[in-house]
């Protein structure tokens, strides 16, 4: 196995895990607070090997052109690393369990609804960022059409799925900062949380899926009308 291809098999490994995580994190009312608290930090080991394994593509970042698809994936990864230490700062500013001696960090009032707040935007980033990695993925995965054509159906019933249920959640309420705390249903079984949490990654997956697509197609336009003009 050659060298770049450890390398990225560790990064997807790394992405894999990081998924995990996210979905137990988000299920706050399954894990409880000490293994909430512990699993953030785990997560944010995980990031930080991350950007380690990343390295180059930070020492890229003001090199050569930047076309539509690598402008998209540029400026989402950086959001997503920002929220992600943003959520870390936060929830290690609340720590009763893990790092109960950074607790105070910043005022409490303030890091509850930040961490509440970052903590789902990095949830959708994620699924955007996952997104924007499946073509890639599945182009290698050399797949029948029929095949292809069956996981594209359970994609986008999962991702349809996936919408109703971040509505029906008040997500988009814990993103702006309408409320200062989450509703979370302690009732439910944990698996079903999870599985909930899965389809609503899933829908965030799906649109960075097609940005993908839609990114990738537009830079294979213009690079052919490029050489046409030189043609003519």
């Amino acid at each position: 196995m050659s060298k770049s291809k450890s390398g990225s098999n560790i990064r997807r490994a790394v992405d894999a895990a990081m998924t995990v995580l996210l979905l137990l994190l988000m299920a706050y009312q399954v894990t409880g607070e000490a293994a909430h608290e512990w699993i953030g930090m785990g997560m944010t080991l995980l990031v930080i090997v991350h950007q380690i394994l990343n390295r180059r593509w930070y020492g890229a970042l003001f090199k050569g052109k930047y076309n539509l698809y690598r402008t998209v994936t540029t400026i989402l990864n950086i959001l997503l690393v920002l929220c992600f230490a943003l959520t870390a700062f936060c929830g290690m500013s609340m720590s009763g369990h893990a790092v109960p001696f950074l607790y105070g960090m910043a005022p409490v009032s303030f890091v509850r609804r930040m961490h509440l707040s970052m903590s789902h935007w990095a949830f959708v980033l994620m699924g955007l960022h996952l997104g924007m990695h499946i073509p890639i993925i599945a182009a290698g995965m050399k797949l029948q059409d029929r095949t292809k054509n069956i996981l594209t159906s359970i994609f986008v019933c999962a991702g349809a799925a996936g919408l109703w249920l971040f509505l029906r959640n008040g997500m988009p309420d814990y993103l702006f900062f309408r409320v200062p705390f989450a509703f979370l249903d302690y009732e439910k079984a944990g698996w079903l949380v999870l599985f909930e949490n899965l389809l609503m990654l899933s829908f965030w997956a799906m649109i960075g899926t097609l940005a993908a697509r839609f990114c990738r197609k537009t830079v294979q336009e213009t690079v052919q009308k490029k050489n046409m003009n030189r043609r003519s």
